[in-house]
């Protein structure tokens, strides 16, 4: 039976034909799409009149986000700004010292005696005066271990327990342990090696709990509600256990998500890492999409651990670290590229572009490849040399146009400072030199919501309403193709979704208005309604 839904207005992403009222779908996809008249044509059809009053575009495919969306939600949330758990429940958050520690204190009452306290979300940068350590942690919770992950993902703060049951109370030569003025660890533990040390001493790795089935289930809930149909895991260690259970969720009808893992190269060698890559590539499915591989360059700027060229900090920090040296990440790029498999570059400040700029360079000089689409992703400060540069490659850009909002403001009076600011996610100018471009989330660093991701491109307003780059907004046509159409470009997807022609996937988002008729500063309030994967009906909650 070919099934024909019927709405009052259908963006199609599709430049041959930009709007429509019915599609219709058969076998999961899309047959035709059209008016009334054009449906007639295919004989016997089933019209489904439930998105009559409301608008079909394409499902929205978030091209950087992480399933840890999933898995910390298992833990309590002690971020700056209120947010939503994937069940509906809204946490206030925490604006202060004081309200973290009584956050903390309620959290270690409920837990057995001894059992280690994780937290998530808290980020510093928001709090004047002196950085939380491991002090103002004891004061709060002194009878256990107690880690807080911060919002970026690239910095913990323990307390004294946790330090001394992972053996760093006393300092240890790896780079990224903070230490106060005794000189001795504060608790502060930057980037993926420090914070290594604490994960094994617990015997566990957030990055691995994606391997768990709750953890997939949960992150596809969460993106149905936000009208995603296509979804990353942008750092998937891709273990045995974890590739198991990606083919076994996605494979269940209900999943309502398609699912794009690329694996994290720093978790494995070279050699190791192409051989398993390699290996996935036949074992997906039409929901399991295996092929690009993760690679982390610097920390995040909000942090103080990205790598910014000169001037480096805004208010005089200390620049960055690198997640590896950087002549091995310039060896990691080769050998990829070499191998013929997509790379997807985490470069959040201007010198981590710069590196990644000569390696690609040396490696499609070395190695000319057709059509590679290596992505540089979140490339926040990445500056117009640079995207020229980027542009003469056929590179691609992601860009975390939530910064905006979240940390727009701490980027103009901490981090980057005025002239930097003006060009924070320069969208418009990497439209204007024709570099195919997405923007996302990096969910769980901030809520998964692509019309408030396009709503942050359009607006460029932080949490205080003031504008950044006014000449980097871009149109809301523009910032909803960012969210379609080229972020399915970015991952090797643009012939399956990200549009809705013949053919296709029939991915849909149902709202419940029309984007492109609402005043862009009403983007971010537009209401999911529901997603249609493969022609599948999933109500949003």
């Amino acid at each position: 039976m070919i099934r024909v839904y019927e709405a009052s207005k259908i963006i199609t992403m599709n430049p041959s034909q930009p709007v429509a009222t019915h599609v219709a779908v058969k076998d999961g996809r899309i047959l035709a799409v059209g008016d009334m008249a054009v449906m007639q044509e295919l004989g016997e059809i089933e019209v489904d009149r439930r998105f009559a009053d409301n608008c079909l575009m394409p499902g929205f495919v978030e091209g950087h986000s992480h399933a840890l969306e999933g898995a910390m939600w298992e833990y309590p949330y002690v971020g700056y700004f209120p947010r939503r758990d994937p069940e509906g429940e809204r946490w206030a958050g925490a604006q202060t010292f004081e309200a973290v520690q009584t956050l903390l204190r309620d959290q270690a009452a409920g837990l057995p005696p001894g059992q280690p306290l994780i937290a998530w979300g808290f980020d510093p940068v928001y709090f004047e005066g002196a950085r939380l350590d491991r002090r103002q942690l004891d004061e709060a919770v002194n009878d256990r271990p107690l880690v807080i992950l911060h919002a970026s993902l690239h910095v913990m703060t323990v307390n004294s327990a946790m330090l001394e049951h992972a053996g760093l109370h006393q300092h240890v030569a790896i780079e990224g342990i903070m230490l106060g003025e005794d000189g001795r660890p504060n608790g502060e533990l930057q980037e993926m090696a420090a914070m290594h040390a604490v994960f094994e001493t617990l015997g566990m790795n957030l990055f691995e709990m994606v391997g768990v089935p709750e953890t997939l289930h949960r992150y596809g809930r969460v993106a149905r509600n936000a009208g995603v149909t296509t979804i990353t895991d942008l750092y998937n260690p891709l273990t045995d256990e974890g590739i198991a259970t990606l083919k076994e969720v996605t494979a269940e009808e209900s999943y309502p998500v398609r699912l794009v893992p690329a694996m994290a190269a720093l978790a494995w060698s070279v050699e190791d890492g192409i051989q398993r890559l390699q290996g996935c590539l036949e074992q997906g499915n039409d929901k399991l999409h295996f092929g690009p591989v993760k690679l982390m360059t610097d920390g995040s700027i909000q942090g103080y651990t990205a790598r910014l060229k000169w001037p480096h900090y805004h208010d005089g920090h200390a620049n960055g670290i690198w997640n590896a040296p950087p002549e091995t990440l310039r060896e990691i790029v080769e050998a990829y590229h070499q191998a013929g498999i997509q790379l997807h570059i985490h470069t959040n400040g201007d010198e981590a572009v710069e590196l990644m700029l000569d390696a690609l360079q040396g490696a499609l000089t070395f190695w000319p490849r057709c059509d590679h689409r290596h992505t540089l992703q979140h490339c926040q400060v990445i500056d117009h040399a640079q995207m020229r540069r980027a542009a003469v490659q056929d590179l691609c850009l992601n860009m975390f146009a939530n910064h905006l909002y979240y940390w727009g403001d701490i980027h103009r009076q901490r981090t980057l400072g005025h002239e930097r600011c003006q060009r924070l996610e320069p969208l418009a100018s990497a439209a204007r030199l024709r570099i195919p471009t997405a923007i996302h989330s990096d969910a769980p660093v901030t809520p998964l919501g692509p019309l408030f991701t396009a709503w942050c491109a359009v607006m460029r307003q932080t949490a205080t309403g003031q504008v950044l780059g006014e000449r980097e907004r871009v149109s809301v046509q523009q910032a909803l193709e960012m969210v379609t159409l080229g972020a399915a470009y970015t991952l090797h997807l643009d012939h399956l979704v990200g549009s809705l022609e013949i053919g296709k996937f029939a991915d849909m988002v149902a709202l419940d208005r029309d984007p492109l008729a609402s005043p862009p500063q009403d983007l971010k309030d537009i209401q999911v309604l529901a997603t249609v994967l493969g022609g599948r009906v999933h109500e949003a909650e």
